[in-house]
């Protein structure tokens, strides 16, 4: 069997995406033992992205110039406004489908094309491209930008007109999946095709990855490290969470004397949240750091991992963290929403709480600290979920109904 990968971010640090796609590789090579795998990645700058540690046949690198001309960055601002048209967002997509066109797809049995980030250039740029009818396109997030879980992005007639031209790409596209089950119903239903949205989950592989870089790692200096690495956007509140860790560590000596809470946060308002929260000793906020230092600290470190969803009403993303928290086999707290998709696939209630349910999240991470400080043993929140077979399973049901 052959496959051909369209990529858009393979780098190991700056976002999940890189990591969510160097993973996927890794996962179809595990699935798919004998098979060749050829990738074509495009990307925006010239960046040292390990190349040679993924399980591929080859790979072909283009670095895109995709700097807008000077008169259709000014003529843009009067002609978006009349017309509903980027003409600055359309000048991209024409340089990724340039590229693209000049990819040679017909030998191949399977072709993704994955997106990266909130732009979607590498679906978009495929659009009337004929390897599009062969294609099974990957949305990592939803598009356009209004529809993302907790954006406060309004909707305007540029984003109807966005919305417009995904839908042509939907329906030129052979097949389409998403790494959320709810964002597959959302999206199917949204663009209102009679294709179906198949779910594929994103993935964690270690193998693909250099770790050994431990030079920014913070030790632990309590018998309970609870951990937060991530950004705090789209509506993550991770506020609520750190004031019912504050209640906690008030309340009882014991969590004083034995926990400790350190984020590493990425956002505007990093600086104001370790501002206020410095009159509480338990809670460390650093910078971000690699993600090897980042990896060591979760994996290593770390008793208790802590994720965010989008919220407050809902999440319909799976966050790139959760199956590399899957691989560390310890407890997580999951910061959600009624409806999310943290809440379909965690097994066990003890590992989620409402994000807008201060007493709850309060109940919950005091129970896990409780169970962290009589025992360190394996646990797994996620069942299987991310396994290997579960991965060939759901895999093989996209690549077969693909072929019908």
């Amino acid at each position: 069997m052959k496959f051909l990968i369209i990529e858009q971010d393979l780098r190991v640090w700056g976002t999940s995406q890189g990591i969510i796609s160097r993973s996927f590789l890794a996962k179809l090579r595990i699935a798919y033992p004998e098979s060749v795998i050829d990738v074509v990645y495009f990307k925006q700058d010239a960046s040292d992205d390990r190349l040679d540690l993924l399980p591929i046949d080859s790979i072909e690198t283009h670095v895109l110039k995709i700097k807008t001309p000077f008169f259709t960055k000014w003529f843009n601002k009067i002609y978006w406004r009349l017309f509903h048209v980027s003409l600055a967002r359309n000048h991209i997509h024409k340089v990724y489908r340039a590229c693209i066109a000049k990819v040679d797809y017909q030998g191949y049995d399977h072709i993704f094309i994955r997106s990266a980030g909130i732009h979607h250039e590498t679906i978009l740029g495929c659009k009337d491209l004929p390897i599009l009818k062969k294609a099974i396109v990957n949305f990592h997030d939803p598009y356009p930008l209004f529809w993302y879980p907790g954006s406060n992005i309004p909707l305007t007639n540029l984003g109807l007109f966005q919305l417009k031209e995904m839908f042509q790409v939907v329906n030129q596209a052979k097949s389409c999946m998403s790494s959320a089950s709810l964002m597959a119903e959302d999206l199917q239903t949204l663009y209102g095709c009679r294709k179906k949205f198949y779910n594929l989950p994103h993935q964690y592989v270690e193998s693909v990855f250099d770790l050994t870089d431990v030079s920014t790692v913070l030790k632990k200096n309590k018998k309970v490290l609870i951990s937060y690495h991530g950004a705090i956007q789209f509506g993550r509140d991770v506020e609520i969470l750190l004031d019912a860790y504050k209640e906690l560590v008030k309340s009882n000596i014991v969590y004083k004397e034995n926990t400790e809470f350190v984020l590493r946060l990425k956002g505007a308002d990093a600086k104001k949240l370790s501002k206020k929260y410095s009159d509480v000793p338990n809670i460390v906020s650093l910078e971000m750091t690699s993600f090897s230092n980042s990896c060591h600290e979760q994996m290593i470190e770390a008793d208790i991992n802590i994720i965010l969803e989008n919220g407050p009403l809902y999440c319909n993303i799976l966050v790139g963290k959760a199956p590399f928290l899957a691989a560390v086999q310890k407890p997580i707290l999951s910061i959600s929403p009624e409806r999310s998709e943290m809440r379909r696939i965690i097994t066990d209630s003890q590992y989620i709480a409402s994000c807008t349910d201060q007493e709850e999240i309060k109940q919950k991470l005091e129970h896990l600290i409780l169970n962290r400080l009589n025992s360190d043993q394996a646990v797994y929140p996620f069942g299987n979920y991310f396994s290997d077979e579960n991965f060939k399973i759901m895999l093989d049901k996209i690549l077969i109904d693909s072929k019908s």
